[in-house]
């Protein structure tokens, strides 16, 4: 995943871990367990749904943070967010590399019946609506 306005990539491979290549430096990123009061979650600018934002309520006290793209994924990756909501329609395209950049980072992408996001089922190109976070020992899917 490349930002071109920062100049930043993000990069994983199976069993190699996660990656931040920023100022000509390389360095392996993992999640953070959540030690916050307050969670910081990612959004979509585009994207806030009335399921989204109902979630939010249900989530209680918050800080969100609006951004486009998979930076959303890569932000949990790092460990500078704990969760990325996507309760809208996406394509296999959009989330497959990110997916990889969390789960290596030592994250999670799951289904709301807390299932791995699947790939070429040939059922369909559209993913369902699905929760990024790191820390598993909170439950996210049902704040």
């Amino acid at each position: 995943v490349y930002v071109p306005v920062q100049d930043v990539s993000y990069t994983a491979a199976l069993g190699y871990g996660a990656f931040k290549k920023s100022n000509n430096q390389r360095q392996q990123i993992h999640v953070k367990k959540t030690s916050r009061s307050i969670p910081i979650v990612v959004g979509s600018r585009s994207h806030m749904s009335d399921d989204v934002k109902n979630y939010l309520q249900d989530l209680g006290t918050h800080e969100l943070t609006s951004m486009g793209s998979s930076l959303k994924f890569c932000l949990v990756a790092e460990g500078k967010a704990d969760l990325y909501p996507r309760l809208g329609l996406t394509s296999e395209w959009d989330t497959a590399a990110a997916q990889c950049i969390v789960e290596q980072a030592g994250g999670h992408v799951v289904t709301l019946d807390n299932q791995a996001l699947k790939y070429n089922t040939k059922e369909s190109l559209l993913n369902p609506f699905f929760m990024v976070y790191g820390d598993k020992s909170r439950d996210w899917i049902h704040p």
